[in-house]
C-alpha cells in the first residue's frame, strides 16, 4: 500500500483535532480511507477467552465512541476493533475545544469526557454492522461507561450489558478516564467488588450461557500499592483480563508549556514508557495468569514488542493513527514479525512475558 498520509498530514493538522477526527470518520464510512492489509500470520494469530485474533494490534477505545466505523476499521488491518465508549444516556461531553495535538512530541491531550450518541444509537449502529453478509474477520469489544449524572454507576454499567452484552465479543469496564469527575474512584477495592458484582449479576442475566469476558481498563497513574490492591480485587473478583492504560495526568517537562497547561489524559509517545512499566508489574502482580491489553504510546513494532514482552497479549492503538495515519496497523505487525524472528521465537504467545526471564 503506498502511503500517502505524510502528504495528508499537514492539510489535516490545519484543521481542529476534533474537526479533524470526524471527517476521518466520516471518510471511513464512505470508504474513502486507504485500507489495510490485515496481517493473518499464523504466527501472531492467538485464541483467547475462546475468541480468534487473527493479529495482536486492536483499535482502542475512543476512536469509534458510536460504533459506526467498526467495519471500515477492520479494513485498516486491526485484528480486533473497541468501540465506545458508549454511555446509556447521550451527553455532549466537556465544552470544546477539547482536543489538543503536540505535533514535536507525538503526544495528545483530551478532556472529551465521554461525548457519544447513547446506547440506542450504539446498539443500531452495531447491529448494522454485526448483519452485514460479508463483515471482515475480527473480534469486537465495547468499552462502556457511566453518564457524567450518574450517583450510582454500577446502574449505568448493568443497563449496558443487559442492552450490549449478548453483542460483545468482550465488554470493558472504563473506570480510568480522568475526564468523567469521580470515575477514577472506582479505582479501589470495595468500590470496584460491588461495581464487578453488579455487572456480573447482570451480564448472568443478559448472556446465560455464553457471556462475554469482562475487561476492566485502568489507568497509569496508580502508585505501586494501589497495583497491587487492585491486581489482588481483579483475580479476586475472577474478571477475565485488564486493559493498561488510560491517558495519563503527568506532564512532562519536555513538553510545550502550552500544550502541558490544558487540562485533560494525556496520550501518545510521553506515556510510552510508564504504560509499559504497569503492563510489568501487572503480569508480576498476577503471576501472568490474567491476560493483559497494553496500550499508551505504541507507534511502531518496537514499542508494541516491548509491551507483550512484559506481558501484554494484545495490544491497542489510537494516539500514534493521527500521526502516522492509517497504515500504521500493518507496520507494527510486519515488525512484530521480525522481531519475533530475531529472538528465534516461533510465535507471539512465546514472547509474552518474556521481560520477567
Amino acid at each position: 500500500m503506498i502511503n500517502l498520509y505524510p502528504i495528508a498530514r499537514p492539510l489535516l493538522f490545519q484543521i481542529e483535532p476534533e474537526k479533524a477526527h470526524n471527517l476521518t470518520l466520516s471518510l471511513m464510512k464512505r470508504g474513502l480511507v486507504p485500507c489495510g492489509k490485515q496481517t493473518n500470520d499464523p504466527m501472531l494469530e492467538q485464541t483467547l477467552w475462546g475468541l480468534k485474533f487473527p493479529n495482536p494490534v486492536g483499535l482502542s477505545a475512543g476512536f469509534d465512541k458510536n460504533a459506526e466505523v467498526v467495519g471500515p476499521a477492520f479494513k485498516m488491518g486491526f485484528g480486533f476493533v473497541e468501540a465506545g465508549t458508549v454511555t446509556p444516556k447521550p451527553q455532549h461531553g466537556n465544552d470544546k475545544p477539547r482536543i489538543f495535538r503536540d505535533p514535536a512530541n507525538d503526544a495528545v491531550i483530551n478532556r472529551m469526557g465521554f461525548p457519544n450518541g447513547g446506547m440506542n444509537a450504539f446498539k443500531a449502529n452495531l447491529e448494522k454492522f454485526l448483519s452485514q453478509k460479508d463483515r471482515p474477520r475480527g473480534v469486537v469489544g465495547l468499552n462502556i461507561g457511566m453518564n457524567k449524572s450518574q450517583a450510582e454507576p454500577a446502574k449505568d454499567y448493568a443497563i449496558l450489558i443487559k442492552m450490549l452484552g449478548p453483542m460483545a465479543d468482550y465488554m470493558t469496564i472504563n473506570i480510568s478516564s480522568p475526564n468523567t469527575p469521580g470515575l477514577r474512584d472506582l479505582q479501589k477495592r470495595e468500590p470496584l467488588l460491588e461495581l464487578l458484582g453488579a455487572v456480573k449479576e447482570e451480564r448472568k442475566k443478559a448472556c446465560g450461557d455464553h457471556p462475554p469476558p469482562l475487561l476492566v481498563k485502568l489507568a497509569p497513574d496508580l502508585d505501586e500499592a494501589q497495583q497491587e490492591e487492585l491486581a489482588k480485587t481483579a483475580m479476586d473478583a475472577e474478571i477475565d483480563g485488564l486493559i493498561l492504560t488510560n491517558t495519563t495526568l503527568d506532564r512532562p517537562e519536555h513538553l510545550n508549556s502550552n500544550f502541558r497547561n490544558e487540562k485533560g489524559g494525556l496520550s501518545g509517545q510521553p506515556l510510552t514508557e510508564k504504560s509499559t512499566q504497569v503492563v510489568h508489574n501487572f503480569y508480576k502482580l498476577t503471576g501472568g495468569k490474567m491476560p493483559l491489553i497494553g496500550v499508551g504510546g505504541i507507534s511502531n513494532g518496537r514499542q508494541a514488542y516491548e509491551k507483550i514482552r512484559a506481558g501484554a497479549s494484545l495490544v491497542q492503538v489510537y494516539s500514534a493513527l493521527v500521526f502516522k495515519g492509517p497504515g500504521l496497523v500493518e507496520d507494527i505487525n510486519t515488525e512484530l514479525l521480525t522481531l519475533l524472528k530475531a529472538d528465534g521465537l516461533s510465535h507471539i504467545s512465546e514472547a509474552v512475558g518474556a521481560a520477567h526471564g
